[in-house]
């Protein structure tokens, strides 16, 4: 069996958010699509606090956010404005130019609450990332469910597991919540090429190397793995077919080709850009 790569996420903070951040690393660029995975830590905001993350560009992927805990509004250019509860899939694929907007609803803000969750970006394949943008919202209710034996996979997105998300992937992709009572196993079959596993809570054994929380493992390609709980275990499963070439990531933009980055940061700077209905505030080229 080969090694796993097991990567420490790296502690950043996105107005106010913080985060832990294991994908992009010096260790491993993507995993399938997957290039970009923030883990928004459990914080509790007071009353008249919240999250304000104001307009600001993307090319060449989609994000995908998904909530434990809190709300998030989404607005963007295409004229979305959704507010996103926990378990739900807010999926927006940037095409050529969007620009979004996320923050706490007003009425969330006004009480307090606590925020968690996920937000992850997939590069697009080649063929997509210049085309027109999309947005989908995915209530909690419509993301498949299995739930054996202490062994509880939603499929947030892609395939795996005999589920399939209802959420428009651009290539073959798997992201699977896990929740796994003390003692219990999953066999982690080699369906995808490319795997990772990302611990939220609790302790587990990976064939059985001991993974603590807040540990990204890589799994070697091809090979089934045993996931076992040392205690009840939290955790979530990406991956799928590796991108078809290397990608460059520059701030909020992403492309194969160095030269639409380029062209990107200078029209946002020109502000030859999409524009969200109703929002003046931007956030600026760093």
């Amino acid at each position: 069996m080969n090694t796993l790569l097991v990567i420490r996420p790296r502690a950043e903070d996105v107005e106010g958010q913080p985060i832990l951040r294991p994908l992009p690393s010096a260790k491993c660029r993507s995993v399938g699509p997957f290039v970009f995975f923030d883990h928004m830590l459990q914080t509790r905001y007071p009353a008249g606090k919240g999250m304000n993350i104001r307009q600001h560009p993307h090319i060449g992927l989609s994000t995908l956010t998904y909530l434990f805990e809190g709300q998030i509004q989404h607005k963007d250019s295409l004229g979305s404005d959704q507010v996103v509860e926990a378990g739900d899939v807010s999926w927006m694929t940037a095409g050529s130019a969007i620009a979004h907007v996320e923050r706490t609803p007003q009425a969330l803000k006004d009480s307090g609450f606590s925020m968690h969750g996920l937000q992850i970006w997939l590069a697009s394949p080649k063929e997509h990332e210049q085309g027109p943008g999309h947005y989908s919202h995915h209530p909690a209710a419509t993301l498949p469910v299995s739930d054996n034996l202490g062994v509880k996979i939603r499929m947030i997105a892609g395939s795996g597991f005999c589920l399939i998300s209802p959420v428009p992937v651009l290539s073959p992709t798997l992201y699977a919540e896990l929740n796994l009572q003390t003692a219990t196993t999953l066999l982690i079959p080699a369906e995808h090429e490319e795997r990772a596993l990302y611990v939220l809570s609790g302790e587990a054994q990976l064939d059985g190397e001991l993974l603590e929380p807040h540990t990204l493992a890589v799994l070697p390609a091809g090979e089934e793995m045993t996931l076992f709980a040392e205690s009840d275990c939290h955790a979530v499963l990406f991956g799928g077919a590796p991108l078809d070439g290397p990608r460059r990531i520059n701030w909020n933009f992403v492309a194969s080709d160095p030269a639409a980055i380029e062209e990107a940061r200078r029209r946002w700077a020109a502000g030859d850009w999409p524009t969200v209905p109703g929002e003046s505030e931007r956030i600026e080229l760093p």
